[in-house]
């Protein structure tokens, strides 16, 4: 199985998401002073971006589409359910081919689940190794975003979904509102934040850490834009955030009201993660 890449790729999707919230907490010590500055037009940007990031954490979940550009011009498409009302969890499904999983299952769709800081993978049960008999493949964070990087994420309510990555943006100093668009045929104020190292805060353990996927598969860099189109009801339509080479990019198809995301029974799962970080280091 070349695990590097398939048993990898909705983790990595998350670790792109979770760009803003882990620096959240060093941000939100520059409130004050933000805001102090703000005058005019920037006043009306803070407090858009502050209504649309309280109606998205009070609502608690979403059915979205997000699509991934790895920079080889081969997207990856993924809709299903986000949740983080109480903590951040997503259940998928995304095209086997496209995500380069064809060994591992002959579903065209896979379905892919995020819960407790692990990601699972519904695939077919193989014949030997951790998988043998299993119907779910497990890999633990730290083998997305190395061990360092997985502790600077792990711990917080909600961390790397878009309400968490929302409550970065409203605090960022370099923000701009770009005018009127029409996304997914809904009229929007489309807002943009560039985060240099300065204002990642813990995120640079995981953006940096090459013993995670996330540096290699990004390619470096050492800033992020962060994209959000708002709609008229004060929620986000289309977030976007440009890491490196990759691009990911999230729609919002409805908010609210979506079942739990639970992980999958122990006894039919099988955990790949020390294969997975063998073979990143082999690679490397």
């Amino acid at each position: 199985m070349k695990l590097r890449h398939t048993a990898a790729w909705v983790g990595f999707t998350a670790a792109a998401l979770v760009v803003t919230s882990a620096c959240s907490a060093d941000t939100t010590k520059k409130t004050a002073e933000t805001v102090d500055k703000a005058v005019g037009n920037a006043d009306r940007i803070m407090a858009a971006l502050t209504r649309a990031t309280d109606r998205t954490e009070d609502l608690g979940s979403a059915e979205v589409k997000l699509t991934t550009d790895l920079g080889n011009g081969v997207p990856i498409t993924m809709d299903g359910t986000y949740s983080w009302g109480d903590g951040y969890a997503y259940d998928v499904e995304m095209d086997t081919k496209a995500a380069q999983m064809q060994t591992l299952t002959d579903d065209p769709r896979i379905r892919c689940l995020f819960v407790d800081g692990d990601y699972y993978y519904d695939v077919d049960p193989q014949p030997s190794g951790p998988l043998a008999g299993k119907e779910w493949m497990k890999v633990d964070g730290s083998a997305v975003f190395g061990e360092k990087g997985a502790e600077a994420v792990s711990g917080s309510t909600g961390s790397g979904s878009p309400a968490a990555s929302m409550r970065s943006l409203k605090f960022a100093n370099d923000v701009e509102d770009l005018g009127k668009e029409t996304v997914g045929g809904q009229s929007t104020t489309h807002y943009r934040a560039v985060l240099d190292e300065a204002d990642m805060g813990k995120f640079k353990d995981v953006y940096g850490d090459d013993e995670g996927l996330l540096n290699s598969m990004t390619g470096g860099g050492d800033s992020i834009t962060m994209d959000i189109w708002v709609g008229a009801k004060d929620l986000p339509v289309r977030m976007t955030q440009e890491m490196g080479a990759v691009t990911v990019t999230m729609d919002f198809e409805k908010f609210g009201a979506t079942a739990e995301v639970k992980a999958p029974p122990a006894a039919q799962t099988g955990d790949v993660t020390e294969q997975l970080k063998q073979a990143g280091r082999q690679q490397g």
